[in-house]
């Protein structure tokens, strides 16, 4: 077979510095070094490869050196014969019998989804088989036609890559047991790199008529951004890179299309509030002359803000009332449910594709008892597994909590270095506000007819601080990121020490998802939460950290609308910088890097030089995309109620995103080594949890930060009994004497608007939506009792809302098995089949065998097993 139609894998190796003679200044300890280091890593390839061919592997190495003089190709393929092998070690599971189960998944009115569909040849390139473990030495139990494409790219290239990862580079006699795989030579830099090739160039098929053409096929109906209204080839995406990109790819897609109903929903609660918009009747009355106008405000800052009247905020209590309605709580509720309803459907989903792709009896147990590399040089300490008998390297209880109490002090001390750069986005916020209104005062933008009422020191401040708040986040994850992955990492073999790659992929996961969740939410949730909760009243307000900086007041408006600008720019920012990033920066890595060889006829540069040339995708390469796709369903689910556009933008981003990820993956990276996975692993769990708080946060955003609980309680407190709104806003603003205010807190003079006279004007209100005793009052400036049975009310709200999500959250949870019940039927009748096909395969072989040594004339049939209807036969399998 030709080595151009099935190279499984590529390995790369330098001949470079430590092969030349030493310069000059060298001395001549410095020239014998880089002889031995050259010497040692020459054996070490000439062992290492030996060893490969030992095993069966068929190696070529490349006459031609690449481009730059000094890499040098190592091409391995793999016979039938090893791959049989292996596939027998690794319980590979083939096909023996075609599917007989009637496929009754048919939607009524199917033909609607034809635009959607992909051509039946890409969508399902080859029939539903039942399939079993493959077994050597019962080949002809399978159905094996073509021997060379009996196994799919992805198992092929797992099975050379299993051959790669425990090769020795030793000797037999050296006995050295740790000194094996390719990871080692890798980081010792015997080898430059190691990776599968790609099946052909992904903007035309390969030449050659019995090479699949895989990655064209995918590159021209997954890839293609015009594509982005068509289903993904799921099964071709396993068969190409594994399961666990397919699986990846499976649930980005689900989610994709699941946030369409959260967008429909969410967008009618944005029209009704658009349609609403004339019946507010509280922006009506901040609006008029005789109500907003003649109620003076108390400064909102010292010394640089003057007095205000409540009018001017006429603008901003407008915006607010499209995200703050009674839809807001609907929307909420409907939210809880969503999720609930998105995990459940996808663990169905899950599990139908666990069947189809024979994940069911993959166990992760194979994967736990392959230790990491590092984890045996760091563990000197030896005991007996019970499981292999053989003895392995195990790290103490004492040890293990020491060091992990030292690597959770490592991630604590960058939360908290995030946790103080939040604290500085507050400092700055409460520092420039009364700048800007120092500043806008009398700023020609005020003047402008159709902006002008809109550009005020509240949208000022908080447009500013958002974008900084956004850039902090993506600086600390693209700058301090970096740092944070590297100290994580060297704290992490030195402290934790992972004992094997699942561990290890699950404790960074969790880890490094607390971090971004500070990261990206830290300033929401101080809008949501904290921003003008804890502001004081004149003549006793708070103060930050005892510093002259006053504590923010929200925004005229609400503190939803904040939150919505805060949500606004912080998601659409992080989404549209994700996007260009991920799709800029490998596409010029790899024009950069091919700049020399783009010069180059076709013929002269490889296919293992042009793969080369792209970038690696690493082996958590999936984990930045996950991390993406589950920081952005944090903001759909923690913060929605003060968005219900989230999810629509969301959506918009993921339709982008799936074409994004298929298109780097297809053109700007080297394939990477396929593996398995059944799940999401931890990110399935870090969901569940979101889910829950997202209950929480929304019913206490609707509760505190919106103005939907007072407005409820005051209209079904009126004493007629009418339940309207007439009167709110002024029974909401409490009364202040001017004359208290000390004169810290007063404005400077020429600071007050020219209609302010302060021997007319002796009141002013202050902390939008307070409740507070008038001045001469035996107790003034205390809380009155419509503030009690508000905060009672909001209390009582959070509780019921809750209580009713989460009992239907409970009931759907249970209403939905996890697994189909098609499915289950589906797999109980393939182990039956299993067992009894192989029964009968046994009782034929054996009468084979006996016929051919002359047993013929004996009289009665050679029966191993007794006589028993089929049905009654292992029926623990039913």
């Amino acid at each position: 077979m030709l080595y151009q139609v099935c190279l499984y894998f590529i390995l790369l190796y330098n001949r470079f510095r430590c092969c030349t003679m030493a310069v000059k200044e060298y001395t001549v300890y410095r020239t014998n070094k880089y002889t031995l280091l050259c010497f040692l890593l020459k054996e070490r390839r000439r062992l290492y490869e030996a060893n490969l061919v030992n095993v069966g592997l068929e190696l070529e190495i490349e006459d031609k050196s690449s481009d730059d003089g000094k890499t040098y190709f190592v091409k391995i393929h793999a016979p039938w014969e090893v791959l049989a092998t292996y596939a027998d070690v690794l319980k590979i599971k083939v096909p023996f019998k075609a599917n007989d189960i009637p496929n009754n998944s048919e939607m009524p009115m199917n033909w609607l989804s034809t635009p959607f569909r992909l051509p039946e040849h890409i969508m399902h390139p080859e029939p539903d088989f039942f399939t079993a473990p493959f077994d050597k030495s019962k080949t002809d139990f399978f159905l094996i036609g073509d021997k060379d494409t009996f196994f799919p790219p992805s198992n092929r290239n797992r099975i050379v890559y299993y051959i790669l990862s425990r090769c020795s580079y030793l000797r037999d006699e050296c006995g050295d047991r740790d000194k094996k795989g390719i990871k080692r030579l890798l980081n010792n830099g015997t080898y430059t790199a190691a990776f599968p090739l790609h099946d052909c160039r992904y903007w035309t098929r390969s030449k050659d008529a019995n090479c699949e053409s895989d990655r064209y096929s995918l590159y021209k109906h997954w890839a293609g951004f015009f594509c982005f209204f068509k289903e993904q080839p799921l099964n071709l995406i396993r068969k190409y890179y594994g399961e666990k990109i397919g699986i990846y790819f499976a649930w980005l897609g689900f989610y994709t299309e699941m946030l369409l109903f959260a967008a429909i929903v969410g967008t009618i609660c944005f029209i009704y509030g658009f349609l609403t918009y004339d019946d507010n009747q509280w922006s009506k009355e901040i609006c008029s002359e005789e109500v907003g106008g003649n109620i003076v405000m108390c400064p909102l800052c010292d010394k640089k803000c003057g007095y205000w009247k409540l009018n001017s905020t006429c603008n901003s209590s407008w915006q607010s009332h499209l995200f703050d309605n009674v839809a807001t709580v609907f929307f909420a509720i409907f939210m809880g449910i969503w999720v609930t309803l998105f995990l459940e459907f996808w663990k169905r989903r899950q599990a139908r594709l666990e069947y189809e792709w024979d994940l069911v009896d993959f166990e992760e147990e194979q994967q736990k008892l392959q230790l990491r590399p590092e984890y045996e040089a760091m563990c000197t300490n030896r005991k007996l597994n019970r499981i292999t008998q053989e003895m392995e390297p195990y790290l103490p209880v004492t040890s293990k909590c020491a060091r992990t109490c030292l690597s959770g002090a490592t991630v604590l001390l960058w939360i908290s270095l995030i946790i103080a750069c939040i604290i500085g986005v507050i400092a700055y916020r409460l520092a420039v506000y009364a700048a800007f209104a120092s500043i806008m005062k009398d700023s020609a933008t005020s003047n402008l007819q159709v902006v002008g009422p809109y550009i005020t020191p509240q949208l000022a401040t908080s447009v500013t601080a958002s974008c900084i708040n956004f850039r902090v986040a993506i600086w600390i994850t693209d700058m301090g990121f970096s740092v944070f992955i590297i100290c994580f990492i060297v704290f992490y073999y030195v402290a934790e020490i992972p004992k094997t790659h699942l561990e290890y992929e699950n404790k960074l996961t969790v880890k490094m998802f607390l971090f971004q969740f500070v990261n990206y939410y830290s300033s929401c949730f101080y809008v949501a939460f904290f921003k003008g909760k804890f502001v004081g009243y004149p003549g006793n307000y708070a103060y930050m950290f005892g510093s002259n900086l006053r504590n923010e007041e929200c925004d005229p408006g609400g503190c939803l609308i904040e939150l919505t600008t805060q949500l606004v720019i912080v998601m659409t920012g992080k989404q549209v910088w994700g996007n260009i990033q991920e799709a800029l920066v490998p596409w010029l890595m790899n024009w950069w890097g091919s700049r020399k060889a783009r010069s180059h006829p076709e013929s002269l540069y490889s296919r293992w030089e042009q793969d080369h040339d792209l970038q690696e995708f690493g082996q958590l390469g999936l984990f930045d995309e996950y991390l993406e796709m589950v920081i952005q369903f944090g903001f759909i689910t923690l913060f929605v109620a003060s968005f219900p556009l989230a999810p629509l933008l969301a959506l918009i981003n993921n339709i982008i995103e799936v074409r994004v990820d298929a298109w780097k993956l297809t053109t700007q990276f080297r394939r990477p080594v396929a593996a398995k996975a059944h799940s999401i692993g931890a990110w399935q769990e870090i969901l569940n949890g979101m889910a829950v708080l997202s209950v929480v946060t929304n019913a206490f955003i609707v509760a505190f930060t919106s103005d939907m609980i007072p407005r409820l309680v005051y209209m079904y407190t009126q004493p007629d009994g009418e339940m309207k709104m007439k009167g709110y806003i002024s029974s909401s603003l409490s009364v202040f004497n001017i004359s208290a205010i000390p004169l810290a807190n007063k404005p400077d003079d020429g600071e007050n608007p020219p209609w302010f006279n302060s021997s007319i004007i002796t009141t002013c209100r202050c902390v939008y939506r307070d409740y507070r005793y008038p001045p001469g009052h035996e107790r003034q400036y205390t809380h009155t009792m419509q503030f009690w049975h508000i905060l009672a009310a909001k209390l009582a709200f959070i509780i019921i809302m809750e209580h009713v999500v989460f009992l239907v959250k409970f009931f759907v949870a249970w209403m939905i098995p996890d697994v189909p019940s098609e499915v289950k039927a589906r797999i109980k009748r393939e182990r039956y089949l299993v067992q009894e096909y192989l029964h009968n395969y046994e009782v034929e072989k054996l009468k084979i065998q006996l016929s051919q040594n002359g047993h013929n004339d004996c009289t009665c049939p050679p029966m191993i097993y007794p006589s028993l209807p089929k049905h009654e036969m292992l029926s623990e399998c039913l």
